[in-house]
Parts: C-alpha cells; sequence; structure tokens
C-alpha cells in the first residue's frame, strides 16, 4: 500500500481502542538485537494496558495481534524507527527512515499517525540522471534507494556521438562546445519527456560544466532540482542514490526555511494561530493553510465535545488522546493544507506549533 493511502486509512480508523507502538531503530547488527527486546517490552506494555482498560473479551482479536505480530518483524530489515498500528479490525506494520521523538505505547480512540505524516512530507519520488559524455543512464528513486533503471526509446544514451569531423576545427573551442550543446539538447528533450510522463523532477550527477551547459539548453529548467559532482570510481546505484538524496534532503530543507519565512510574514497579516484550541479548531473547520510543528512538542488532551478539550499531562489517562499535533496535522492535510514538523530554531520566535490561516 503506498505510504498515501496508507496514511488516509490510518488517520481516518475510529476504534476502540487504537494501539500504536513506536520506537527507534537500528539497521545494522549488533544494535539492531536491541530492537527486537524494546519492541518486546513495548508490545507485552501494550497488553497490559488494554486489558487494565478494556477487559480481554472486547478486545481479543487486538491482543492476538500483540501477541503474533513480532514474528513478522524481521529486525536485520529496521530502518531508522519502526511504527505499529493495530486494533481489532487493523494491523500495519510501518518502517520509516527518520527517527521518532515519540517512542513508546499510544493508546486512544485513534491512531497516534504523527510519524507517518512526517515519512509522507519527506518521502520523494524523483529521477537521477548519471550524465557523462560517454552514455546517460536514468534512474527513478525514492528517498536514499533506485527503484529502477528507466528505460525507453532515448534511455540509456550511449557516448556522444555529436564529435568533430571537420580536422580544420579541431582546435576550434566554440565548434567543439556546440557539439557539446547539441548532445545535451537531446538528453534534455528525453528528459523533459519522462518527465511529463512521470510528474517527476530530476538530480543530475555529472561535472559543473555539463550542468551548466545543460541548464542552458533545457527546455524547462525547472525540472532539474540540481546536480552533484560526479565520481568516476563510484557510480554505482547505491552510490548516485546517496549522492542525489543528500541533494533533495538539502532542498527539504529550504522548502522547511522558507514554510517558517511564510508563517513570519503571515504573523503581520494577523493569519497565525498559536492557542492550540484555536489551532484545533481552525483545522477542523479546513481554515488550515500552514501548519508548522517543532519536532519535540506533543500535547496530551481529553476531548470535550466536537470542538474542544482539556490539556492533561498524564497521556496514558484513560480515553485520552497523546498527542493532539497528530490529529490537527491530519486535518490540515486532509483539507489540502501544507505541514511541517521541523527541529529548526527559527520556529522558537513563533511557538513550538503555529498555524498559518487561509481567512
Amino acid at each position: 500500500m503506498a505510504l498515501k493511502e496508507q496514511l488516509q486509512k490510518l488517520a481516518t480508523e475510529k476504534n476502540t481502542p487504537c494501539v500504536t507502538i513506536s520506537l527507534n531503530t537500528h539497521r545494522a547488527h549488533p544494535d539492531n538485537a536491541k530492537d527486537e527486546v524494546l519492541l518486546k517490552n513495548l508490545l507485552k506494555e501494550a497488553e497490559d494496558r488494554v486489558i487494565a482498560e478494556f477487559g480481554k473479551r472486547p478486545v481479543a482479536s487486538l491482543l492476538e495481534k500483540l501477541e503474533s505480530i513480532s514474528a513478522e518483524i524481521d529486525v536485520n530489515y529496521n530502518l531508522d524507527s519502526l511504527h505499529l498500528f493495530l486494533s481489532n479490525d487493523t494491523k500495519e506494520i510501518v518502517k520509516s527512515s527518520w527517527k521518532t521523538n515519540n517512542e513508546g505505547v499510544h493508546i486512544s480512540d485513534s491512531f497516534a499517525v504523527r510519524p507517518i505524516i512526517k515519512s509522507f512530507n519527506r518521502s520523494e519520488s524523483y529521477l537521477v540522471m548519471l550524465l557523462s559524455q560517454s552514455g546517460v543512464q536514468l534512474y527513478e528513486a525514492l528517498n536514499d534507494e533506485i527503484i529502477a533503471e528507466v528505460r525507453n526509446d532515448d534511455f540509456p544514451f550511449s557516448e556522444n556521438r555529436h564529435y568533430n569531423t571537420h580536422s580544420d576545427k579541431g582546435s576550434d573551442p566554440k565548434h567543439l562546445d556546440d557539439l557539446v550543446r547539441e548532445f545535451l539538447n537531446k538528453v534534455d528533450k528525453a528528459l523533459v519527456k519522462v518527465h511529463n510522463e512521470t510528474d517527476l523532477n530530476c538530480v543530475v550527477i555529472c561535472t559543473e560544466d555539463n550542468y551548466s551547459r545543460l541548464q542552458q539548453v533545457a527546455d524547462k529548467p525547472s525540472v532539474y532540482l540540481g546536480y552533484t559532482a560526479i565520481d568516476y570510481n563510484n557510480t554505482a546505484t547505491h552510490q548516485i542514490a546517496k549522492q542525489s538524496w543528500e541533494t533533495i534532503q538539502g532542498l527539504q530543507h529550504q522548502r522547511r526555511t522558507n514554510a517558517i519565512l511564510e508563517m513570519k510574514e503571515a504573523v503581520a497579516q494577523g493569519k497565525v494561530l498559536t492557542d492550540l484550541q484555536e489551532i484545533y479548531q481552525a483545522s477542523i473547520d479546513g481554515r488550515g493553510e500552514l501548519l508548522i510543528v517543532h519536532q519535540d512538542f506533543s500535547q496530551a488532551v481529553l476531548i470535550k465535545d466536537e470542538r474542544t478539550f482539556d490539556i492533561i499531562d498524564d497521556a496514558t489517562t484513560p480515553n485520552a488522546i497523546d498527542d493532539i499535533t497528530s490529529n490537527i496535522a491530519w486535518e490540515v492535510i486532509s483539507k489540502k493544507g501544507k505541514v511541517f514538523f521541523t527541529t529548526q530554531d527559527e520556529l522558537k520566535d513563533l511557538g513550538k506549533i503555529v498555524l498559518k490561516t487561509r481567512y
């Protein structure tokens, strides 16, 4: 299931109870052995709390899932965090490339989807083009992984065949430059065709000189997200995936910075809310255009009615929503707003959670 559909499913489920278990994990041995122990302890904690609050019979299906789900998780394939979403009707396992600040067991009538929203916001599909005059390969990537090589009537390109055939122009730099540009122009047109079919933008791995020329001949320069310098001794797919992902992460950081600047500009327009209750109500009403939440902020509440809640200190209180920011974030996203979780200090001037309203 695609992450967007998974988020939609989990965010809209209402059940008594919904259990969310989140923990930070490790990609390599021996550290991932600790993950198995921590997961076992969290599953036991969830089981004890569910039985204490709801009894055994009403949640028999959920208890079966809590008992058996660890057998479905191979710690040798962990990423940076693991999230389990369990109810009488649901069992979802989500591995994420980002650490979580919400480790533990969360029990409510809805799932704590904040980690999935963060993964959704920071997951990015894009193209990676390995460009040199000896050949061009194009790949589809998701985050730090190459998913597939693009093979069609154009890609992969063989070497640049626009070479000099005039002996009297062999030392003419302008003529040689024109030949390179002609080659890059054909590469660009082929790339734009793939972009139009997939709506994916592209990171280019090449020399600075080739990228500069490519930008000059490009039909749609905005298709290119940037470039990273080619290392001809390290062009394996896992190596270029790592290179290109660093470029994407830099762009994502800049987007979060731009969102904070947008929020600060909106303060003067009277469109920014910082009170948690007001933010919640505006998000329900579809007024949320941009939500920014500091990564370390969460707040447990007890819902009083459809529009109000009481703030509480103990997230394990029966019937509590242990982190209302998950609900707020989903309301904003589901109504076509933007959401960012960040650790950037620039947000501190505004507060730990701020909402820019549409009106």
